[in-house]
């Protein structure tokens, strides 16, 4: 009998209440102190929850929200996988091989160090002030938090696996594809839940600098005509997008790694 079926309905509820209330609580008193400090202490342009809620559904049904979301999101998803891609190779190898550590770790560990802002300025020189240079940008916030965990996935790795795959005559892709991959996952999901915000950030921060069309420039547009309660909705969908991106990978976790048990607790 499983975990889920051995738990009753009024337990399962209970559960459910200890997390969803206290969560509830503390949003409805954030929201109020927001509303209550923008009332009494900030100019009326200043957004505040009652207004985003007024402008709410004509935003998000207009026409140049929907496309910006579009755009940033699909520019967002094909940063996100090359960065997976590249990070996990480099990352395995790393794990892997000796030599590959010792000469790219000190490397990965000062670009994954170095602030973003830094790099737009010279992302914009070598690309312009294109979508070439937010894919750049994006790949770049990405792609190191992938190969950290993944080298840390690869490095731990039981030598039993390694050892009775290699009593088997099991290949090196074998191995790898077979053992090594399957044993880092839990790492190279928690990369994954690190990559997808810093992704997210990389392509907002990058259509900031360069004025391009996505989320980050209706987000800049609407601030400086003092439309921030428009900018907010955007704000929020990110904010959101980024929560259900996490929970998504959560949920997968839980549900198809059996052998990587997190604390429920802390869901």
């Amino acid at each position: 009998m499983s975990l889920a079926a051995s738990v009753s309905s009024p337990q399962r509820a209970s559960i459910f209440a200890g997390k969803f209330v206290p969560r509830l609580v503390a949003g409805i008193a954030i929201l109020g102190l927001w509303e209550y400090v923008v009332r009494e202490f900030a100019p009326d342009f200043v957004a505040k929850p009652s207004s985003i809620a007024e402008v709410l559904p004509g935003v998000i049904s207009g026409g140049p929200f929907l496309e910006s979301t579009s755009i940033t999101l699909a520019a967002t998803a094909e940063g996100l996988v090359v960065a997976l891609l590249l990070g996990m190779v480099l990352g395995v190898l790393m794990g892997r091989s000796l030599i590959a550590d010792r000469a790219l770790r000190l490397w990965i560990n000062g670009f994954n160090a170095m602030p973003m802002i830094v790099v737009l300025p010279l992302m914009s020189l070598w690309f312009g002030y294109t979508t070439y240079a937010r894919f750049a940008t994006i790949v770049f916030a990405a792609i190191f938090a992938v190969i950290i965990n993944a080298a840390e996935g690869a490095r731990s790795v039981p030598k039993d696996y390694i050892e009775v795959a290699t009593s088997y005559r099991s290949g090196r892709f074998r191995m790898m594809f077979e053992v090594v991959l399957p044993a880092s996952m839990p790492y190279l999901l928690a990369g994954l839940r690190l990559a997808t915000g810093r992704a997210l950030i990389g392509a907002v921060v990058a259509e900031f600098f360069t004025a391009i069309p996505g989320l980050g420039y209706f987000i800049l547009y609407n601030s400086r005509t003092f439309h921030q309660n428009e900018a907010f909705v955007a704000v929020i969908l990110l904010a959101g997008f980024g929560v259900g991106c996490d929970m998504l990978i959560s949920w997968g976790t839980r549900q198809y790694l059996p052998w990587y048990r997190r604390d429920e607790k802390s869901e």
